[in-house]
């Protein structure tokens, strides 16, 4: 049924304030939005929602937010932030402004295991599938964002995703010229922060064309720009910036349309946190503010004398530029999509989605940089102790016969410090394609066809850092130092293609009077990995050594037991049947249930980390992850109240999990089987028209179902334990009230207690976060599009851990800790005309 006679027909509902009607709710590409049975009640004309939270009555479990909610949050948050609100969401944000980024789960799912869409397209790593919260589109952009919880549509183009999905839909062009813009002003207001500059800025502008063809063709333009000072150090700071555009042309009456958007964000941020391990967290608030070891400002070597080197070199370097915060997380990343729906006839339907993606980034740190040679008289990157350096192990960039230092004498065995990031470079080309054919009102059927391919490329080349510590080029790729032989030379040198074929198809049938809806479906993703090492594996772990092309013949004549570059192709692929059904027992009172069988591939370091196994051996293998996910929902659905509780259940073969270390280095652990279940519960009403009030509460346990070997060959005590990172509960809500041109909102947060490692040694303790939001139109002001809005985060300024890089058997002093946000307050003034 198309879209547009539903709305002609909630139109015609208004008039005689009668029966329930269904309006699709946005999914994941433009045919699932069109094929979608999701419905999202309306009575009298009115969508059924609280404070902008809806739930369609759909098989599988869902949750949608509109810009009630996302506008009600802090100008320039992350959408991930915001969609805290969702039941079995828990997002922990590394600073109170959103472009920091932080740790992201859906049911105790990582962010690797859930897919994440901008309008249709993915936009997880198509390396290790990791979501970068604080490179999210500008939430005055969006229209809604729709969460699966647990499931995937099947075109999701995912090879990864068993944890569910988070849609982002930009809003459609306005029909009328217009102008908006934003600026806002904030600081953390927390004791103990004061002395230091952790002020927030922000603006943003739209312009909306209006249609201004004959053919209704209408568009948007937007820009952002956004900075603040580091949340917790005294060094530091985070700055954004961002474009976006779209250009919508309807067609026809029926709905149809093509859609071009492109995007572009810029990032330049110093790392932040903490400098603390887990183990030395005392819960104590002063020791979130502190300054960085070593003084700010600090001074690079040469300095032969200092503490902790031989002397051996002529120059040592200092600490100076080594320190966590004076490191960089820079990224340049850019798509352009199209949308499109085609009406081939009245029961034909056509769309296709589609996208090219770039990605400039980097993440990591610094290394010493040798003039000379490492001890068998190479030119490269190589890991391991140097001797002269007080045996420090560690990665060490040998140039040979140049001058690093400036000193005019080459191959000195001078020391430097150089600026040496985990550089990564992917294009990306997407395409989704539906072909529906509705059978009849009450049976529709559908086939899709969807193709990711990313060319993923990754290096460590080496840069120079200014005397101050701070880099020439936050990107050494652009500029990197060369060997005596005119060679860049990296610490890590891959050529990755990604590239997932996939078919699927899907029935949706009703049955007694629309009461019963089935929906039946099948996807069969088809992936590979082509892998291309250029550099030598040294050990079972996965170490590298990268020499110049012309020295790893000699190289590995002298090395016998490492591995040379070589090239591997690996499949992965399954079919995957994805079914459900929605039971009307009143027309307040629903029944769904929903099946899905996921798959998640195995991530690109873990596959390159077996490449010093021959492709036959079964230390070689990585398998992949697969799950069977059930889910039962109860929903009731009035004017007044909307409410929904859901039961989940969740086994997992080879579950996968995956820890990311401060130089964004990922190594994935197999616990084998894994069952997890739970509970998510909202509550939603609004008794009196000025009067919003909201309620969840979820619970998820998970249950490692046997031991696994460690490292050394010793058993690990990990059966019946809890998967680490996951709270045990998160329970919240919201309440809105609207007195004339103002608007009062206060929303909440529980997060319950978290493992931080799967041997469940360390647990922290749960948290509860407020919020508050005071709105004030300015209607009676003549600028009826023109409102201030006052923003308080963590109103009583509670002090947690936020996220923390856990692994399976990690000890409290090895574990890198994220203090949770302090409290912070931003004022914003939007104008429109």
């Amino acid at each position: 049924m198309k879209l547009t006679s539903l709305l002609a027909t909630a139109t015609s509902t208004i008039a005689v304030g009668a029966a329930f009607i269904a309006v699709p709710a946005f999914a994941q590409s433009t045919g699932s939005a069109d094929f979608d049975g999701d419905t999202i009640i309306v009575t009298g004309g009115r969508v059924n929602q609280t404070v902008g939270v809806r739930t369609p009555d759909s098989p599988k479990a869902k949750v949608e937010i509109g810009q009630e909610l996302i506008s009600a949050q802090r100008a320039g948050q992350s959408v991930n932030e915001i969609i805290n609100m969702v039941p079995g969401v828990s997002f922990t944000n590394n600073d109170p402004w959103g472009s920091s980024g932080g740790s992201f789960t859906i049911r105790g799912f990582d962010s690797s295991r859930i897919s994440q869409t901008f309008d249709g397209i993915p936009l997880n790593d198509s390396g290790n599938y990791a979501i970068y919260t604080n490179q999210q589109v500008d939430a005055e952009l969006i229209e809604t964002v729709n969460v699966n919880l647990g499931s995937t549509d099947v075109d999701s183009p995912t090879p990864a995703a068993v944890g569910g999905t988070v849609n982002i839909n930009t809003k459609v062009p306005d029909d009328e010229f217009g102008v908006m813009t934003s600026m806002s002003y904030g600081d953390i207001a927390a004791e103990g922060s004061g002395g230091e500059d952790r002020s927030f800025q922000r603006f943003f502008a739209k312009v909306e064309t209006g249609e201004f063809t004959s053919v209704g063709t209408k568009a948007w333009f937007s820009g952002s720009y956004s900075r603040n000072g580091a949340t917790f150090a005294n060094y530091g700071k985070v700055e954004k910036k961002q474009f976006n555009g779209k250009i919508y042309q309807p067609i026809g009456s029926d709905g149809d349309f093509i859609s071009i958007a492109g995007h572009y964000n810029v990032n330049r941020n110093n790392f932040g946190g903490s400098p603390l391990s887990a183990q030395s967290i005392t819960l104590d608030k002063d020791e979130r503010f502190y300054e960085v070891s070593g003084g700010v400002p600090c001074t690079t070597g040469p300095n032969s004398d200092t503490p902790g080197y031989s002397g051996d070199y002529p120059d040592a370097p200092n600490s100076c530029g080594s320190q966590f915060e004076r490191r960089y997380n820079p990224s340049n990343t850019g798509n352009i999509r199209l949308n499109s729906l085609f009406h081939l006839n009245d029961k034909l339907t056509f769309s296709v989605d589609a996208a090219y993606q770039t990605v400039k980034a980097n993440g990591g740190g610094t290394s010493v940089a040798i003039e000379g040679y490492n001890s068998q008289g190479y030119t490269g990157v190589f890991y391991g102790s140097e001797p002269t350096l007080s045996g420090s192990r560690g990665t060490y960039y040998y140039y040979g016969n140049v001058d690093l230092n400036g000193d005019g004498v080459t191959g000195s065995g001078d020391a430097v410090r150089i600026l040496t990031p985990s550089q990564t470079n992917t294009r990306r080309f997407v395409a989704i394609a539906n072909l529906a054919y509705e059978i009849n009102e009450s049976n529709s059927v559908r086939l899709s066809y969807s193709f990711d391919r990313a060319r993923h490329r990754q290096t460590g080349p080496g840069g120079f850092l200014k005397t101050n510590a701070e880099p020439y080029d936050v990107f050494p790729i652009n500029d990197p130092i060369l060997d005596e032989y005119g060679n860049r030379i990296d610490k890590r040198d891959r050529l990755s293609y990604a590239t997932l074929n996939q078919i699927s198809g899907e029935y949706r049938g009703k049955f007694f009077d629309d009461a019963l809806t089935v929906l039946l479906g099948v996807r069969a993703p088809f992936f590979e990995r082509e892998l291309n090492q250029r550099c030598i594996t040294t050990d079972a772990s996965g170490n590298v050594s990268c020499v110049g092309a012309s020295q790893v013949a000699d190289y590995l004549a002298e090395n016998t037991s490492a591995v040379g570059p070589l090239k591997r192709t690996i499949k992965y692929d399954k079919v995957l049947p994805n079914v459900g059904a929605v039971f009307k027992l009143t027309p307040e009172v629903s029944l769904a249930g929903s099946y899905a069988k996921n798959i998640s591939a195995p991530s690109t370091d873990a596959l390159y980390g077996t490449f010093y196994y021959a492709a036959n051996d079964p230390l070689a293998r990585r398998t992949a992850e697969t799950s069977d996910s059930f889910d039962l929902s109860l929903r009731y659905s009035t004017p007044i109240v909307q409410a929904s509780v859901t039961g989940w259940y969740s086994k997992y073969k080879n579950r996968i999990v995956t820890t990311v270390d401060i130089d964004g280095n990922s190594t994935d652990t197999n616990l084998g089987p894994v069952k997890k279940y739970g509970i998510d519960a909202s509550l939603g009403v609004q008794p009196v028209q000025p009067l919003s009030l909201y309620a969840f509460a979820s619970y998820i346990k998970s249950e490692i179902q046997n031991d696994i070997l460690g490292s050394g060959g010793v058993m690990l005590d990990t059966a019946g334990n809890r998967e680490r990172g996951a709270p045990d509960w998160l329970v919240g809500g919201r309440a809105e009230l609207t007195l004339g041109d103002f608007q009062l909102g206060a929303q909440a947060k529980y997060t319950g207690s978290r493992y931080l490692n799967d041997i469940n040694t360390v647990k922290f303790g749960g948290y509860t976060v407020v919020d508050m939001n005071l709105r004030y139109k300015l209607e009676s002001l003549g600028l009826d599009k023109s409102e201030i809005q006052l923003n308080i985060t963590n109103l009583f300024d509670e002090y947690y851990v936020g996220s923390f890089s856990g692994a399976v058997a990690t000890s409290p002093s090895s574990a890198f800790v994220n203090f949770g946000s302090p409290r912070a307050i931003s004022a914003t003034l939007v104008m429109g005309f």
